[in-house]
């Protein structure tokens, strides 16, 4: 299904002459690569469907600017009709630079709405000094974009965050939360009311950041959380990126693992019916061996197993 949405001849260009061309070529590569993934999540969990109007939300950081630039090129591209708005939320920080938005998007082309709304003064008064505010700060964000999407008429609510994203909540769920528990690529809201979609949900960050660097984003710092250096979610992310230098594959794996889940082989009763589990007396081909690593050879047939041998250690 995903395929539709990518089209690999659409971005081809002839690369100039000596060091030019090396670098035009990777960045065609990064271009297309970034295509295929965002068109591939949007095929998988069927995130965009005939007469959506997705509103992308813009924060002014390289991963929403990246989701942005991204949907535009597949909108020209794609086998169905679809509508964009971008909205963001200004939440009145000191010293933010309001115009700068508003002058990219115009320039951009794109329809776009800024939402004025000061959270700032809530969450400097709310949470003390030195605590972690992106909770509270999440929520009045959340709440003013669903507004803001009936507002607008929009079908889709599309965020930001890519796959190391929802691989750092996973841990932080399991190590801080005590649950399994990660960030869905499609979901509906508490209320019932939105589809709220993660297009970028497999791409890898350094990709965002590679192509923030070669569309030369106007990125916007937040003040809030940015500063906020020992924040659980930088620490998880530090400790991925070591795992991912030290053993090279390592995070594609443990993302493959988030859609490759084997409820049987959990603790969960709600997914698994343990309590009703009983021996049958036939053969599952899915059943316990489909576990065993791959290097392990199959296990013989009881009758030929060959006798244990017995080894006495003497105290």
């Amino acid at each position: 299904m995903s395929a539709v949405w990518i089209d690999e001849a659409a971005s081809e260009a002839p690369a100039a002459p000596g060091n030019t061309a090396k670098i035009e070529r990777e960045t065609h590569k990064l271009e297309k690569r970034l295509c295929r993934e965002v068109g591939r999540a949007i095929g998988d969990y069927n995130m965009i469907e005939e007469g959506d109007k997705v509103m992308v939300c813009v924060s002014g950081g390289k991963d929403s600017y990246g989701l942005l630039d991204i949907l535009l090129k597949l909108q020209a591209r794609a086998p169905i009709r679809f509508e964009l708005i971008a909205v963001n939320l200004d939440q009145k920080q000191p010293g933010f630079p309001e115009e700068v938005l508003p002058t990219y998007l115009k320039q951009l082309g794109v329809p776009f709405h800024i939402e004025e709304q000061d959270t700032y003064s809530i969450v400097k008064r709310v949470i003390p000094e030195g605590k972690t505010t992106c909770g509270l700060c999440s929520r009045l964000r959340r709440g003013i974009l669903y507004r803001v999407a009936d507002e607008v008429g929009a079908t889709k609510v599309a965020l930001g965050h890519h796959r190391d994203d929802m691989l750092q909540t996973f841990f932080l769920n399991m190590f801080f939360a005590a649950k399994l528990k990660s960030m869905p690529p499609k979901l509906v809201s508490d209320d019932g009311r939105h589809v709220v979609i993660r297009p970028l949900a497999y791409v890898a960050e350094k990709d965002l950041i590679r192509w923030a660097q070669h569309r030369q984003f106007p990125i916007i710092p937040c003040t809030l959380c940015g500063s906020q250096e020992n924040l659980q979610r930088k620490q998880v992310g530090e400790m991925l990126r070591e795992w991912e230098k030290k053993f090279p594959g390592r995070i594609e794996n443990m993302f493959s693992a988030l859609q490759n889940v084997a409820p049987s082989h959990l603790l969960d009763g709600t997914l698994h019916d343990f309590k009703g589990l009983k021996a049958t007396g036939v053969a599952d081909e899915e059943g316990d061996k489909a576990f065993d690593p791959p290097e392990l050879p199959p296990l013989a047939p009881s009758s030929s197993m060959p006798a244990l041998q017995v080894v006495r250690i003497s105290s």
